[in-house]
């Protein structure tokens, strides 16, 4: 029985509840893991410790988005035995994604000074790689981020914590945890070593295949800090400039031979590195038009032409989703749709066509169930239904949508 409902279906709603993890999926998931964990060693083993506990945060933001408190806690107890479980083996104690994803893993379930405490003891024992070490990037990027998402405002977050981590990082030094202020000296140096370390990471030709995923990895995760120190820093308009910069470079057109060599420019085509590059630009200013005033404009098109190069990409559909729904006109929404679906085999931006219109049924349809006095109004929105049902239809017959149970579950789910 457990095997026809492993994993779960976001989008369906059974009467009140979400379906989520069955018991006995979940049995069998977890049996999995246990036995592929006695078969592998070294660097495998790693690897599949990462992916255990990658799903475990999976199920532990699940809890939280449907606000399950209860469940939440008892999903945490189990998901923080797992992590500390797998740190005790000697291959992971120094493996700086575990103790990346076990800090997450604290910070998701508000112990904020536990997490904080996790973060410190993996940089102060990752010795000092600095902007050169890729796990020591991410680390750092992670922890700044998610310092920089508990500030209410600018002010003042020149010497948060999030600057004392990304500083330290571009030192070059041992870490040394957070004290309260953060030296305009240290700053300085620190904008200048990012700065370098751009350019000449912005100028490199990779050598290998592995070297050039290596290199683009480290790429993103560069830009990323180098980025949001400059944002809290500077400013928003600076942090934008290295993004435009970055990707003003990344795509540099075809591959072009060094005339000595022969050799091709390896990163300036490297797709990953730009489609991630445009991820942390998009969000950053979504993060900072939730904190200050700031225009849409800037965010939008910076999502339209996103989605227009990686309609396939999630993060970036939701974000788009995300801000039309404030907007009252639809039309320019679904010419966007429009075009993206004309012009890609992807199914993504079917599926999100198909979302976008269907909250925006839910809200007129709450609006006109508004009680007035003694009047309910019932009129039917039709014109949304058909136009939903009409999408459905296209979806299912392009060559993707006729394979993909979830497009058919959704339509036979709206038809009922």
């Amino acid at each position: 029985s457990g095997f026809n409902s492993i994993g779960h279906m976001d989008t369906m709603l059974r009467r009140r509840h979400h379906i989520g993890h069955y018991k006995e999926g979940e049995e069998f998931i977890q049996n999995v893991f246990h036995v592929l964990f006695l078969l592998f060693s070294g660097q495998e083993k790693s690897s599949l410790s990462i992916c255990w506990l990658q799903y475990e945060i999976s199920k532990v933001l699940q809890c939280l988005q449907r606000k399950k408190k209860k469940k939440l806690k008892a999903q945490g107890r189990k998901s923080k035995k797992l992590a500390k479980n797998l740190l005790k083996a000697p291959d992971n104690r120094n493996h700086l994604s575990l103790w990346k994803l076990y800090a997450y893993l604290e910070w998701l379930l508000s112990n904020i000074d536990d997490a904080r405490k996790v973060f410190d003891t993996a940089l102060g024992t990752a010795g000092t790689g600095g902007l050169k070490s890729p796990q020591l990037c991410s680390l750092s990027l992670l922890y700044a981020q998610l310092e920089v998402e508990l500030l209410e405002s600018l002010e003042g977050a020149v010497t948060s914590r999030a600057v004392h981590i990304l500083t330290k990082l571009a030192e070059s030094g041992p870490y040394v945890p957070y004290s309260g202020q953060v030296l305009s000296v240290n700053v300085l140096k620190a904008r200048k070593t990012y700065e370098h370390a751009l350019q000449d990471y912005l100028s490199k030709t990779p050598v290998s295949d592995q070297d050039q995923v290596n290199d683009a990895n480290q790429l993103v995760n560069l830009v990323g800090c180098y980025a949001l120190f400059q944002y809290l820093t500077v400013g928003i308009d600076a942090a934008v400039l290295i993004y435009a910069q970055t990707l003003e470079k990344l795509e540099a057109p075809g591959p072009q031979k060094c005339e000595n060599t022969g050799e091709s420019f390896g990163i300036q085509n490297f797709p990953t590195a730009l489609e991630a590059v445009t991820l942390l630009h998009t969000n950053l200013l979504r993060f900072h038009m939730k904190i200050s005033v700031y225009p849409l404009n800037p965010l939008r098109e910076a999502l339209t032409e996103a989605l227009k190069r990686y309609p396939s990409n999630q993060s970036l559909w939701r974000s788009y989703v995300h801000i039309q729904r404030k907007s009252h006109s639809a039309s320019k929404a679904r010419r966007f749709f429009d075009g993206v679906t004309r012009s890609t085999n992807s199914l993504e931006p079917w599926l999100f066509a198909i979302q976008a219109e269907q909250m925006r049924k839910k809200l007129i349809e709450t609006v006109q169930r508004a009680d007035v006095g003694e009047i309910h109004s019932t009129i039917p929105e039709t014109g949304l239904t058909n136009r939903i049902i009409a999408l459905f239809e296209h979806a299912t017959q392009s060559e993707n949508g006729t394979h993909c149970p979830l497009l058919w579950r959704m339509y036979l789910n709206f038809l009922v």
